[in-house]
């Protein structure tokens, strides 16, 4: 059963796929039309993101299965292995224009119907641009890289499709049938990068790789947020799941709470942790007590057992948090 936002999720990968399909066709009836290289390299490019978006819908189905005891962590990885092998796609699509574009440099083909070549890359690119800006918000909003992946990677479609317009007008306008295989080529190699940099995400995510954007953003959020007994944050650790996440961390709190505080204190924690990613499917705190050297920046004013004055709070951010070891002045 879907939840509210996995249920969007889906349609918009679902949309995302039935739009590429359809501008993959139009795309390659504009490359049959003229004969031109780069705008064969576009209709490639489509090829990849039609694939791609069917494999995004599978996988992104998969990953909301619910956790079983082979996978205690859920399905969410299948998430990265999806951008992995959209990355491997995005690849051969590169290297086989770079083949195709270098043999029209020895057998060149006449070139036709540029003007209306143009027109329908225009448009295409422009629906690519608006659809992957929308996959990226949503990406964001909900925390997917498979969406903002996705987005991406029809963005960086659209920035091809504009600069192969700069070669295919060059071609119009001078007859010079080689600069449209020379473009071809030089973009090819745009569309390799896109994969290899899609590729170091995928592997990122495979071997949670710290997102220190991610948790710069969360430390400033529960810096805003904090209650005066959380003493000290430390050892703050992140997984990625797909777009679910499981956190672990430490957290100080005066040494003198009963059981039942601190569990009202954990809790007050978590519910701060949700608040700010949703996502968070597991959250795993170990309290810690203070000790004396802590006093120095513990902000509980009216604390009873306090042994030094206080000096000055301790500031948390995405350098300190991940630490393994209590902070002191």
């Amino acid at each position: 059963m879907f939840k509210k936002t996995d249920d969007l999720n889906y349609r918009w990968l679902l949309f995302a796929f039935i739009l590429g399909t359809l501008i993959l066709g139009v795309k390659s009836y504009a490359y049959f039309l003229t004969n031109s290289s780069s705008l064969l390299s576009d209709a490639l490019e489509s090829i990849v993101n039609v694939l791609a978006g069917f494999i995004a819908l599978l996988a992104y189905r998969f990953s909301l299965r619910p956790q079983d005891e082979n996978h205690p962590y859920g399905h969410g990885k299948v998430q990265f292995l999806s951008s992995g092998l959209e990355a491997i796609l995005i690849l051969i699509a590169g290297i086989a224009l770079i083949l195709k574009a270098t043999y029209h440099l020895y057998q060149p083909q006449e070139i036709q119907h540029l003007p209306l070549g143009l027109l329908i890359c225009t448009i295409m690119g422009a629906m690519n641009f608006l659809l992957g800006y929308f996959l990226i918000q949503r990406g964001k909003q909900t925390h997917s890289l498979l969406l903002e992946g996705n987005g991406r990677h029809l963005q960086a479609d659209a920035y091809t499709s504009l600069a192969l317009l700069l070669g295919v007008g060059i071609t119009y306008f001078t007859g010079w049938v080689m600069i449209d295989n020379l473009c071809a080529i030089v973009f090819s190699f745009f569309i390799i990068f896109t994969g290899l940099n899609l590729a170091q995400k995928s592997l990122a995510g495979i071997m949670d790789e710290q997102d220190s954007a991610l948790i710069k953003n969360l430390s400033t959020q529960i810096n805003s947020k904090r209650k005066f007994d959380w003493i000290d944050l430390h050892n703050f650790r992140i997984i990625k799941y797909g777009q679910q996440f499981h956190i672990d961390c430490h957290l100080t709190i005066p040494w003198f709470y009963t059981i039942e505080q601190g569990h009202e204190t954990m809790e007050e924690f978590h519910q701060v942790i949700k608040e700010i990613l949703p996502n968070t499917e597991e959250l795993f705190v170990h309290m810690d007590p203070c000790t004396p050297r802590s006093c120095p920046s513990c902000l509980f004013k009216q604390c009873p057992k306090r042994q030094q004055n206080f000096v000055q709070q301790i500031h948390w951010n995405a350098d300190n948090i991940v630490r393994n070891q209590k902070h002191h002045l």
